[in-house]
């Protein structure tokens, strides 16, 4: 089952500035995991592109098209394919999930608020140690020859060593390095990389060590909240933003545990809107294609880096490998819009102007709808509100 909370949580981040922290309506795979890798650097270099001209209209999508006005899925009636028994509302959960401690609203303010107004330093004067974040330029030979894709073009890259989202041993032989040395990375790529090229070879990176990267964090105060956070969500002072962190934190330790119960009740037709599917296929394909994009490589070559997991020959192979989620998401969406038209509930465009701040504690949306579109932004709040009222009359063990 998916998890679709990450738009409730990021809403909070969105609400102080950051629009790029939310992911696909129904996408785990938007491939924010790795920002450059030498897995995705290193595997442009192919002997042919393939041919990935079916996914070209991928070029125009947005994520509201497949959604309507209400937030529902377009075209689609739930209740057709969604059985929902009478006392689908009756449902128990344990009374610990909607308590929230001090030490998680200080952990949620600092990864989804804090974090967003931190500076950082540029430190040059200690060796670099496991755990740093490091900026780097690197040029990658096999046999003394460069190959396409293995450089930083002097342009600087972030890594996290010790995170692995570079190839084996290449960031613990950063480790120890003083900011401003050149050194040599020698690997091995591994024998089933994507590039047929660099699969099994050698490899020495030339590799310049730029600045460690230090991470400082404000003071929570009321004048930091009054300055920062109260022209887009109203909050004014420390008290007030601690009480949003406990609704969203409740919000989400109860979300889970009542959508299994609720799905447990209902049942769904053994066919599915095949239009609503391949809104889905879509979502996933648009994350893959949009990094594609701006790293300068095609689709396949990220498919058959490793970075979800797996290796894939080709796009349509990760596609039929997903066909699982897919659908688990899909009937996700089908459960809760089936539950907002048996109570009549909808988000149109003035339900979105009202409950936005009250669902998401921000006082404008356009921040999301410039970017996804009104009604992908209505079907999540729709998402929302329908399972807030499920909280709200859940009883509790």
């Amino acid at each position: 089952m998916k998890n679709k909370l990450f738009f409730r949580t990021a809403a909070g981040v969105l609400a102080v500035g950051m629009t790029a922290a939310l992911a696909g309506c129904s996408s785990s795979a938007d491939s924010e995991s790795t920002a450059e890798t030498a897995t995705v650097e290193t595997a442009t270099a192919e002997s042919s592109a393939p041919d990935e001209s079916a996914y070209e209209y991928l070029a125009s999508f947005s994520y509201s098209d497949g959604f309507d006005e209400n937030g529902y899925l377009k075209g689609v009636t739930a209740t057709d394919y969604v059985t929902l028994p009478e006392d689908y509302a009756d449902i128990t959960i344990d009374a610990s999930l909607g308590e929230v401690t001090d030490e998680d609203v200080t952990e949620f303010l600092d990864t989804n608020i804090l974090s967003s107004f931190a500076t950082t330093n540029q430190v040059t004067d200690r060796a670099a140690a496991d755990g740093d974040t490091v900026n780097i330029d690197y040029v990658g030979t096999i046999d003394g020859v460069e190959f396409d894709g293995g450089r930083t073009n002097g342009q600087g890259t972030d890594l996290v060593l010790g995170s692995g989202s570079y190839i084996d041993d290449f960031e613990d032989q950063i480790v120890g390095h003083m900011p401003g040395e050149t050194f040599d990375v020698n690997v091995t790529f591994p024998d089933n990389y994507g590039s047929t090229d660099l699969a099994g070879k050698d490899a020495v990176f030339s590799t310049t060590l730029n600045y460690i990267s230090e991470t400082v964090t404000p003071e929570l105060t009321d004048e930091w909240v009054q300055e920062n956070l109260s022209e887009t969500t109203g909050l004014t002072d420390v008290a007030g933003l601690n009480e949003y962190a406990r609704k969203q934190i409740a919000f989400s330790n109860q979300y889970n545990d009542i959508y299994t119960a609720l799905h447990d009740k209902v049942s769904f037709a053994k066919e599915l809107p095949e239009s609503a599917k391949e809104y889905f296929r879509n979502v996933l394909l648009y994350g893959i294609y949009n990094y594609a994009q701006n790293y300068g490589t095609n689709m396949t070559t990220i498919v058959s880096s490793g970075m979800f997991g797996t290796s894939y020959n080709t796009v349509e192979e990760f596609l039929a490998d997903m066909d699982g989620s897919i659908n688990s998401q899909l009937e996700q969406t089908l459960l809760l819009q089936a539950v907002a038209e048996k109570t009549g509930l909808v988000c149109d465009t003035d339900t979105l102007n009202t409950e936005f701040v009250n669902q998401y504690g921000i006082k404008d949306p356009s921040n999301l709808t410039q970017v996804y579109g009104e009604n992908y932004v209505k079907c999540q709040l729709l998402d929302s509100i329908v399972m807030q009222n499920l909280i709200d009359n859940v009883k509790y063990e």
